[in-house]
């Protein structure tokens, strides 16, 4: 295995947003809200996702240019979305994007630390995030985050990059998934890969916030799913 080699926290260069706000994140964009959705359902969530009159408060923590969201809200869904990330410039586009999509009054960006959120404890229905673990040094502090601010019996959905076992299979990955993308998003893409944990070690963090590791499972071959009902 591969040894996690850390890359910078925040992504927050007009080139950094710029190239990963065009890199086609639509499929995986896509398969994220599908199945968080099904996960929602299946969890008793159906009515909550379509009550227009206790909207369902959801979280996306390290949301980027907000493409998450804006998908999320395409479906069937009346919710509200607070949409957080601590780089200003990915941020830019993501009022931008939320504005074109003419979703501002489902959608909340704010600039905000995952690792220090300044909202209450139990404030959210259902937190979700996709590729912010990676970024962070010491990703408990940014999962215990999220616990934190999830209701009681409210859902949280985390997906990330796994780290390969070799330089071979990031090669392949990148070329796989990235070949037609240019060579700066191809190096954050790489980079990613680098940053990111084993199984072992998130089933380790799940344990270490009080979630089960068996919420833990790999979802594809570069990403793994936590999927987490709250007491």
């Amino acid at each position: 295995m591969l040894k996690r080699r850390l890359e910078p926290e925040v992504m927050d260069t007009s080139e950094d947003a710029r190239d990963y706000d065009s890199m086609d994140h639509s499929t995986v964009n896509r398969v994220f809200v599908d199945d968080f959705l099904a996960f929602a359902r299946g969890s008793g969530f159906d009515a909550r996702l379509v009550d227009l009159l206790r909207p369902l408060r959801v979280l996306d923590v390290g949301t980027g240019t907000a493409l998450i969201p804006i998908e999320l809200c395409r479906h069937q869904f009346s919710g509200r979305v607070v949409a957080i990330d601590l780089a200003k410039e990915m941020l830019k586009l993501a009022n931008l994007n939320i504005d074109r999509a003419g979703l501002a009054n489902q959608i909340q960006a704010a600039l905000i630390d995952a690792k220090q959120m300044p909202y209450m404890r139990n404030e959210f229905d259902a937190v979700i995030s996709n590729s912010i673990v990676h970024h962070i040094p010491q990703p408990s502090r940014v999962l215990s985050e999220m616990v934190r601010v999830l209701a009681h019996g409210g859902l949280l959905f985390v997906r990330d990059l796994l780290r390969p076992e070799s330089l071979a299979t990031i090669d392949h990955f990148v070329a796989t998934y990235a070949g037609q993308e240019n060579a700066h998003s191809q190096t954050l893409f790489r980079d990613s890969l680098q940053a990111a944990l084993s199984l072992e070690e998130v089933g380790d963090l799940a344990c270490l916030c009080g979630i089960p590791a068996t919420a833990v499972s790999q979802t594809s071959d570069r990403h793994w799913t936590l999927a987490w009902k709250s007491e």
